[in-house]
């Protein structure tokens, strides 16, 4: 089933998974809200659980390095969420990747409804 805002499904990776995901998914989804893009779906999880959430996810936004290999873009300067420096040109880069995602896709549902 396909919509006009098709979903895209980010996964947002710190070191515990709890407070400092949250504070990138909530700003993450605000930012990206207001270049359009508000059909999201954002899990939240610790660096090592990426692979449980990745084979479904259009990125991964994470503060710390991923050490192993995924299927998606992986943005791993998220900590730009934190400290505000750079957020602006990190969000752009983002949002350039979904649009890629969304052409690659001729507009359609992507890899999160797959």
């Amino acid at each position: 089933m396909t919509s006009a805002h098709p979903t895209l499904k980010i996964v947002v990776a710190c070191g515990t998974g709890i407070a400092t995901s949250t504070h990138v998914a909530v700003k993450l989804r605000e930012l990206l809200a207001r270049r359009g893009k508000e059909n999201l779906e954002i899990v939240q999880c610790r660096v090592p659980e990426i692979t449980n959430y990745v084979h479904d996810a259009d990125l991964v936004i994470s503060t710390a390095q991923v050490p192993f290999d995924v299927p998606v873009p992986v943005f791993t300067n998220a900590i730009a969420f934190l400290t505000g420096i750079g957020i602006d040109e990190l969000v752009e880069e983002i949002n350039g990747t979904l649009d890629g995602i969304l052409a690659e896709n001729g507009g359609q549902q992507t890899n999160a409804r797959r």
